[in-house]
């Protein structure tokens, strides 16, 4: 498994990294502990001086022991079709991104669980960067913070979550479950699995591992080709899972969760985009 790298000694431990359940209570209240999940996850505080119903020297304690924010700059890039693509810099200097899509009456963001992405896609900006490091799950989920402070939206206005930025999530797999479930607890943004989807290039084993899990995402699977050869050319690690071993835990993705699949398929002139290949997908 590839591990995140931690940050500096010298910054506070993010709190974001804590499942909600072990977030601190003020001198064993519980009930504190609801009001601090209130204020990180549906009101989106920037700062624990921000939480104004907490008891002063409790946000000073807080403020001196945790970081609230993981990133020390976000730069904001909008698009002329309302998109916005954020860049988040982390503290050790590396870079990451997520996409704010406002589109009707929906609010989707699209969120990375990597620095850079080690599939190398020959199609994919992301992978000519390479591998960075993995993210942990307060980075993952504060990106879905970060942008809806910048937007001057709660955080809990925004419904659909698509884990299909920088990465490759199931090879950040515990750290992308946990920020997955920190999105889902109803202490927190209390949002549905289903408005939820985690887009892989195919790993079959972690993909029935994920099925396992209880969870009713949906998935979305990177084939861009019906054919090893095509595919192979197009991702460099393809290798090592076939077309039917892939196939083959879709199948029992399905048979476990009820939960549909959505199959990706980037069309590249010349690559893959054959009437033979149209063939081969649709009996595929």
């Amino acid at each position: 498994m590839l591990a995140f790298r931690p940050m500096s000694d010298a910054l506070p431990p993010l709190l974001l990294d804590l499942p909600i359940a072990d977030l601190p209570a003020e001198a064993g209240r519980a009930y504190r502990r609801t009001q601090l999940a209130g204020w990180i996850c549906r009101r989106g505080a920037a700062s624990f001086d921000a939480m104004s119903d907490l008891p002063a020297a409790w946000r000073d304690e807080l403020a001196a022991a945790w970081r609230l924010d993981p990133f020390v700059e976000v730069q904001r890039y909008p698009s002329s079709d309302g998109s916005v693509r954020y860049l988040f810099v982390l503290p050790d200097g590396r870079r990451t991104e997520a996409v704010y899509m406002p589109y009707e009456n929906r609010r989707t963001i699209c969120v990375s669980s990597m620095v850079g992405c080690p599939a190398g896609c020959a199609f994919c900006a992301t992978g000519a960067l390479g591998f960075g490091r993995n993210l942990s799950r307060g980075e993952i989920v504060g990106q879905l913070l970060a942008v809806a402070q910048h937007e001057g939206i709660a955080p809990t206005e925004i419904r659909n979550v698509v884990l299909m930025g920088m990465g490759e999530a199931l090879l950040n797999y515990d750290e992308a479950l946990a920020a997955i479930r920190g999105l889902i607890d109803p202490a927190g943004l209390d949002l549905s699995p289903r408005r939820i989807t985690l887009s892989t290039v195919g790993l079959p084993a972690r993909i029935e591992r994920l099925a396992d899990e209880g969870l009713a995402l949906t998935l979305a699977v990177s084939l861009h080709a019906p054919d090893e050869e095509t595919r192979r050319a197009i991702i460099p690690t393809a290798h090592a899972h076939s077309i039917d071993a892939i196939m083959a835990s879709l199948r029992t993705w399905q048979d476990r969760t009820g939960r549909r699949v959505t199959i990706e398929y980037t069309m590249l002139q010349g690559v893959n985009d054959a009437l033979w290949q149209a063939d081969a997908l649709a009996d595929l």
